[in-house]
């Protein structure tokens, strides 16, 4: 059979992402088929509704004929436009106007990257050419939070604080720093939002003021923790972490490649703290996973300094791909479609999914349900009182995906017993329905894993 065929082919010759290699080779490969509006299906023929948009990125659903469309026009009449040289595309620029026509305050100044990861990277750089542009070179060390997830790419990949993306890779480096995360559910000052907030800031101070506020370049947050396991910060957790930043002179980024085009109801979350970052780094969501774009979006104010730091010589900082014109154009559509009421069905199919997931609170493993918009969690533990996880023997992250995934669902689970989700923007009430009803399925069905009941007796 042709599936058996690519399961051998990609045994020996597809690296995965952070997959264990053996593990990955003994289990083989599942191929996805095909896939339409929320749906997606498999080699076999088996259907699911996809409950985490692939990899948080397919917003606007799959199949989505326009976007097709404008792909294959771009390719037609111009399939690639270097930005090197002073060249460029129209539709590269006029994705560049429209997103800073929508973006918060002063991001007027959009880089194009290739995916999140180096958008990331390409922050560290500018922040470095702009703290040398303003004569303070010194200042060169680094802040994010525990639990967070800024990319893959060697220097952001330190900035992340999971310990996969650590070990055996000799990170993170030591001019990058972390502060306790947010996380309400297990946060030692208890779950009341003021505290929370109070810890968070006098955790940020005590950090800068160690290393040295003259020393410190910028603070890296997302503004819901996705990797970490949706970590949802109280209301003017972010505002007061920016306001503890500006009085450090501490530059701020917000990571937004999650979060941004809609995920948790707004294009951009960081809006919804009326925050206004140094920095925005966004992917994903920008073209709704067809084809690979991040963006790097500046302030008037770092760009300015480096363009004036700079003078007439030239910002050394360049990918073949940035401002790709199929990539941009793909872009452009995939905005059209937000703004022509995918973003408004998000919205009221967000509320839907955590009301759903709220009402299985009741249930003999589920210690917390959060999430906002199209982003969600629900942490399972096997004790509700002690908040005890999962055990690692029941080996979460295999079997409760394996569950879903045979009832007919797709989401992500965390090694610690937390399950993921961020559906494509387009899902209906009735896929939202299913999404609860197939993890509650799931919740069953994990409740009787051996591993699971010895734990719990």
């Amino acid at each position: 059979m042709l599936s058996n065929s690519l399961i051998e082919l990609d045994r020996a010759h597809l690296v995965h992402p952070v997959a264990s290699y053996r593990g990955h080779e003994k289990l083989g490969v599942r191929v996805l088929k095909s896939a339409k509006g929320a749906t997606v299906t498999d080699s076999t023929g088996h259907q699911m509704i996809d409950g985490f948009a692939g990899l948080w990125c397919v917003n606007a659903g799959y199949g989505q004929e326009s976007i097709v469309e404008a792909a294959a026009k771009q390719m037609r009449e111009l399939p690639y436009a270097t930005g090197y040289f002073s060249l460029g595309s129209e539709s590269a620029i006029r994705l560049a106007s429209e997103l800073a026509d929508r973006a918060p305050g002063d991001l007027n100044h959009i880089y194009f990257t290739l995916g999140g990861s180096d958008a990331v990277d390409s922050t560290i750089r500018f922040i470095r050419y702009y703290y040398h542009s303003k004569g303070t070179p010194q200042k060169d060390q680094f802040i994010s939070l525990e639990q967070g997830y800024h990319g893959s790419s060697t220097v952001g990949a330190g900035l992340t604080a999971l310990p996969v993306f650590h070990a055996g890779f000799g990170l993170p480096f030591d001019w990058q720093h972390k502060i306790p995360s947010h996380y309400a559910y297990r946060n030692p000052v208890g779950n009341d939002p003021q505290a929370i907030i109070a810890s968070s800031v006098a955790a940020l101070r005590a950090k800068i003021e160690e290393i040295g506020a003259e020393r410190v370049a910028a603070f890296y947050v997302e503004p819901i923790q996705g990797s970490g396991g949706v970590l949802v910060p109280p209301n003017g957790w972010l505002k007061a972490m920016h306001e503890v930043c500006k009085e450090y002179d501490v530059l701020l980024v917000a990571d937004e490649v999650i979060t941004g085009f809609g995920r948790t109801g707004p294009l951009f979350a960081c809006s919804d703290d009326d925050v206004v970052p140094d920095f925005m780094t966004t992917a994903k969501g920008l073209t709704s996973g067809y084809v690979p774009m991040g963006a790097v979006f500046m302030s008037d104010r770092v760009y300015n300094t480096i363009a004036d730091g700079a003078g007439s010589a030239a910002v050394g900082h360049g990918y073949t791909y940035s401002a790709h014109p199929v990539s941009a154009a793909v872009g452009l559509e995939v905005l059209k479609l937000y703004e022509n009421g995918l973003l408004e069905n998000g919205r009221k199919a967000g509320a839907r999914l955590m009301t759903g997931l709220e009402s299985l609170a009741d249930h003999p493993l589920v210690g917390d349900v959060r999430g906002r918009g199209m982003l969600a969690a629900v942490e399972l533990v096997t004790d509700k009182q002690k908040k005890t996880p999962l055990p690692a023997a029941a080996d979460p992250s295999r079997r409760i995906f394996d569950r879903a995934w045979d009832n007919g669902l797709v989401i992500r689970a965390f090694g610690n017993g937390v399950l993921g989700y961020a559906p494509p923007l387009c899902c209906t009430e009735s896929e939202i329905d299913a999404i609860v009803e197939r993890t509650r399925m799931t919740l069953d069905q994990t409740l009787e894993d051996p591993d699971v009941r010895a734990a719990m007796a």
